[in-house]
């Protein structure tokens, strides 16, 4: 953005997106960053290895993310709320052993591009494929009481805790996205919910496969245990 002239604005952790930074953003998202995923993600697995090979989407393709203008924050542009999926794209591939990398541009009634929360987007393709988990991986531990100070890190909360750190504004705003999305994801049927640090080693399997984990985890309701299997 800051490259071509633009200075990034956000309202609530959701990008102002005019009609020019949309174009910005779908050529990024979908044309580089998701290209560059999909070759990583190639390079490192592939049929030799035993792994799918990746395969590169956009939420525009086969209607996979469909979305209306968000208008709860006022006018914020392109942004989108997404009220429709159509997974079967992503069961046709993952049916024949490909991997899905997905961009988070979704597609109006109209043909019109949105730029919708990328942590919005997994919640609803987590809903629609009836994942057992969402896991988003951020740059941060997990979800704090208080940001600054490193021990107050929540190891796990209900839906109705969650909504209630966000309502009385213990949430940062830019972790406020997330949590909602790990909300919604769990009340629409996903059992669990997961935001740990993307930035440490094997994090993904200290939070899924040891008692305590490593980030924090949001399930539907108080239930006196932290599951361990996937």
């Amino acid at each position: 953005m800051r490259k071509m002239g633009k200075e990034p604005e956000f309202v609530g952790g959701l990008r102002v997106t005019d009609a020019e930074t949309m174009e910005i953003v779908e050529m990024v998202l979908t044309g580089k960053t998701n290209k560059n995923i999909v070759a990583l993600l190639n390079a490192e697995g592939g049929q030799a290895n035993g792994v799918g090979l990746a395969v590169g989407l956009s939420g525009k393709d086969a209607n996979l993310l469909q979305a209306v203008r968000e208008t709860d924050r006022g006018d914020i542009g392109f942004v989108g709320r997404i009220n429709k999926t159509n997974p079967e794209i992503l069961q046709t591939l993952a049916g024949a052993g490909y991997i899905p990398v997905i961009s988070s541009v979704a597609i109006g009634s109209e043909g019109e591009s949105y730029n919708v929360n990328a942590d919005t987007a997994a919640a609803a393709i987590a809903v629609a494929v009836r994942a057992e988990k969402l896991i988003l991986l951020p740059d941060v531990e997990g979800l704090y009481r208080d940001f600054a100070d490193k021990e107050s890190l929540i190891s796990e909360t209900t839906v109705a805790d969650a909504r209630e750190l966000i309502r009385s504004g213990v949430v940062d705003s830019g972790m406020i996205p997330k949590l909602e999305a790990c909300c919604e994801a769990v009340e629409d049927g996903v059992p669990r919910a997961h935001i740990i640090d993307g930035r440490r080693p094997h994090s993904l399997l200290i939070e899924v496969f040891t008692d305590s984990g490593i980030g924090t985890m949001v399930k539907p309701a108080e239930t006196g245990y932290r599951p361990l299997l996937v």
